[in-house]
């Protein structure tokens, strides 16, 4: 195992990893901007360098300066948490050149499924299922109307890099088409640094559900069940829970095995996520692959038991999975909510000073935040502050926790999404698993969703 691991994050995630070092005995190495330097990650680390200003592109994302304090505090390894750098090929190959363990695949392997166009096309190779569409990219708005008349509308125009939503627009007609290419191009040139773009059949009513997986270097794989993580707001989640309330036992199995059989294809390795669309049939299809921890994690960790960052460190230290697939239970139910510093609803951030942050406690109930009273918001960085966990050996009885840990959070100084979580958990609709992708849309009051 590594004596000391850099970790190339910020705000919750941070905090979550230094947590599990902590519990091994390993050293933490926290980087920081000028905007963090009173965060929690940079306090509860071992030792903690300024990278930069607060803009990522001036500090998170600084690949030279991470390895530089990564060389220079003599880590080992280095843990990218999830966004920023966590599913950058340069960075993981930088890693790699240096002799520091990234944690994650290999750089090719994140190249590979990075972008969209072609981690469809290696999908495919692998029998896997994936959404009608095409694999190639698009020249211009004329030959996307072209295309579109092959597969019929709706259609869904895709960035091929990136994620979040950005670059991705339901279209359902060629004048829509025509008006929404050339600006979600644009957007995704700007967010990505690639404006390819690309179209794939427009699903109706559908279900967002991932399988977890775990891979070592010694061939094994295995799949730690599902999450479902339907419920979203411009294409971003925002209530996740495991299991999915709508999967039968066999649907359940061949996504897992399906999942398993596309990581093999690949050489993964280390934790990862297929994401499946599934229609009102239960047929399910490729969306993506993460390559990297997801910020629902959690829910799959109550239900199973495991330390998923533990999993990934001993991965990466070249140890074999410590569970085969029988051994991988599920116990019970868990719900996880996102709570952002934004207006319930526009969805608009609301950065400025928590001038009271106090979290709801108690068993089965789980935080993980960066915040405290007293600490600023700022306009930097991603305005998610915390997310809130739930457990119980029913659905219902997670929904209920839910609802009760939701009432008793308090945040002031700041508009936070808690008013709309607990409209979403509440919901007759949710209650009883109805929870696809357009839930928001279709389910909350009108000023929800302009």
């Amino acid at each position: 195992m590594f004596s000391k691991m850099l970790i190339a994050n910020r705000g919750e995630i941070a905090v979550r990893i230094i947590r599990t070092c902590k519990k091994l005995g390993i050293q933490t190495v926290a980087v920081y901007s000028e905007a963090d330097a009173d965060s929690l990650h940079v306090k509860w680390a071992d030792e903690a360098y300024l990278i930069g200003k607060p803009r990522v592109s001036e500090s998170y994302l600084n690949i030279e300066k991470i390895i530089e304090v990564a060389k220079k505090t003599k880590a080992e390894a280095i843990h990218p948490g999830y966004g920023l750098l966590s599913e950058n090929p340069a960075f993981a190959r930088r890693c790699e050149e240096e002799g520091i363990v990234f944690i994650g695949p290999s750089a090719d392997v994140i190249a590979k499924m990075g972008s969209k166009i072609e981690s469809r096309k290696t999908m495919a190779e692998a029998g896997v299922p994936i959404v009608p569409g095409i694999s190639f990219p698009l020249n211009d708005a004329d030959e996307a109307i072209k295309t579109a008349e092959t597969i019929g509308y709706p259609i869904m125009l895709k960035a091929s890099a990136g994620g979040g939503g950005i670059g991705m627009q339901v279209v359902k007609n060629e004048e829509e088409l025509r008006k929404a290419f050339e600006g979600n191009q644009k957007r995704a040139a700007s967010f990505f640094g690639d404006g390819a773009m690309y179209l794939e059949k427009y699903i109706e009513n559908p279900r967002h559900i991932e399988i977890q997986l775990l891979a070592d270097h010694h061939g094994h794989c295995i799949y730690l069940w599902e999450r479902e993580c339907s419920i979203q707001r411009r294409h971003q989640k925002v209530v996740e829970e495991a299991p999915s309330p709508f999967l039968d036992e066999q649907t359940r199995r061949k996504m897992g095995e399906t999942a398993i059989r596309a990581a093999k294809h690949i050489g993964y390795t280390n934790a990862g996520t297929i994401e499946f669309l599934v229609d009102e049939q239960k047929n399910f299809y490729f969306l993506e692959m993460n390559t990297r921890l997801q910020v629902e994690h959690p829910v799959t960790e109550e239900i199973t038991g495991l330390d998923l960052v533990e999993e990934q460190l001993r991965i990466a230290a070249g140890e074999r999975l410590r569970y085969t697939q029988d051994e991988i239970q599920q116990d019970g139910h868990a719900i996880e909510v996102r709570i952002y510093a934004e207006d319930p609803k526009t969805f608009f951030p609301s950065p400025g000073k928590i001038t009271l942050f106090q979290a709801p406690e108690g068993e089965n109930i789980r935080n993980e935040t960066a915040v405290t009273s007293g600490m600023t918001v700022t306009p930097f960085y991603d305005p998610m502050i915390a997310k809130l966990i739930t457990k119980g050996q029913t659905r219902q009885e997670a929904m209920t926790r839910m609802l009760q840990a939701l009432e008793h959070y308090q945040i002031e100084g700041i508009k936070t999404n808690i008013p709309m979580l607990k409209e979403v958990v509440s919901h007759p609709a949710f209650q009883a698993g109805q929870t696809t992708t357009n839930f928001v849309e279709l389910h909350l009051h009108k000023a929800t969703t302009k």
